[in-house]
């Protein structure tokens, strides 16, 4: 764990059983307890391979689909011996398909792995690809800074959850020449009334990971006003929705005081959030020192806590 602060800007090498030694009293830590489905299907003469994104209807689905080029709009395929149908292609790619009869896609999927990593998932990946305190279904990818927790890591710091469940558009590399441009796809979220309490009640918030910190940001956006005193938080109220919020340099952060999070892709909008966070070129020093020492990067990854 490489460990940031922002005051000084000095940079220290830890591991992440020592997370503890550097939190406050007043500190929570907050999680996203999503839980990711076996959302990577493929056809049954596995020609085509399919990452499940929405259920539509009985028999009705959108997706992703590799390669593109198979299956246009009316080509067809087998899952489980049942015709599938696509039916539309959307404007990013994103296809609609229908299947003969209702098949639970779910059933003999797999772990949606990051393309990155350049291989299949096995049996060992639908354990080590979900956080341990994992709970509400619903995400077609880990929130990675989770990984690292063991439940006697967690046990012994103040914790609550929220819930976002991550999508394909978290991942997609930005391509406009103005950052502003890009358009972030929405991701559904919660926050129940009892971690709203316990939120409210922590004198800083630790985020683990970038999806918790467009959660609580995007909450402390939709809150009611507050007296405007230096320092004080906004209210976060127990909430569901849909948040687009993309975060990117500069960026007022009104919930969040500390980040625990992953090293990240070039161009993603992750890195965009950590360096709206830690700072611009301190995060790009911190990335070159974190090479130079043979960090490991991405999902399964080391991780670094931003102070």
């Amino acid at each position: 764990m490489m460990v940031l602060r922002r005051d000084s800007e000095t940079i220290e090498h830890r591991q992440f059983r020592e997370l503890k030694i550097f939190l406050r009293a007043g500190d929570l830590l907050v999680l996203n307890n999503t839980s990711v489905l076996a959302a990577r299907r493929f056809s049954d003469d596995r020609a085509v391979e399919f990452l499940l994104l929405e259920k539509l209807g009985p028999a009705r689905w959108k997706c992703l689909v590799k390669p593109g080029k198979k299956m246009r709009v009316g080509a067809t395929t087998k899952i489980d011996n049942v015709t599938l149908r696509v039916e539309e292609t959307l404007p990013d790619g994103e296809r609609i398909v229908t299947l003969e009869e209702e098949v639970d896609l779910y059933a003999h999927g797999s772990m949606p792995l990051p393309p990155y990593l350049g291989r299949e998932s096995d049996s060992t990946d639908s354990e080590r690809y979900q956080t341990v305190f994992a709970q509400t279904p619903g995400a077609v990818a880990a929130p990675t800074a989770g990984l690292h927790f063991t439940p006697e890591i967690l046990s012994e710091i103040r914790h609550t959850f929220v819930t976002l469940h991550v999508g394909p558009g978290t991942f997609r590399p930005v391509h406009t020449e103005n950052i502003a441009d890009h358009q972030m796809h929405s991701e559904s979220f919660s926050i129940s009334e009892e971690s709203a309490v316990e939120i409210n009640k922590a004198q800083r918030v630790v985020a683990v990971g970038t999806t918790t910190v467009r959660v609580l940001e995007t909450a402390a956006r939709k809150t009611r006003p507050v007296k405007p005193v230096e320092f004080e938080k906004p209210e976060i109220v127990a909430q569901e929705g849909e948040t687009g919020l993309f975060v990117y340099p500069p960026f007022e952060f009104r919930a969040v005081g500390a980040l625990v999070t992953n090293f990240h892709l070039p161009r993603s909008t992750l890195l965009m959030l950590v360096s709206a966070f830690a700072g611009r070129e301190f995060l790009l020093r911190a990335y070159a020192e974190a090479i130079r020492e043979r960090y490991r990067f991405y999902s399964y990854g080391d991780c670094m806590l931003i102070l």
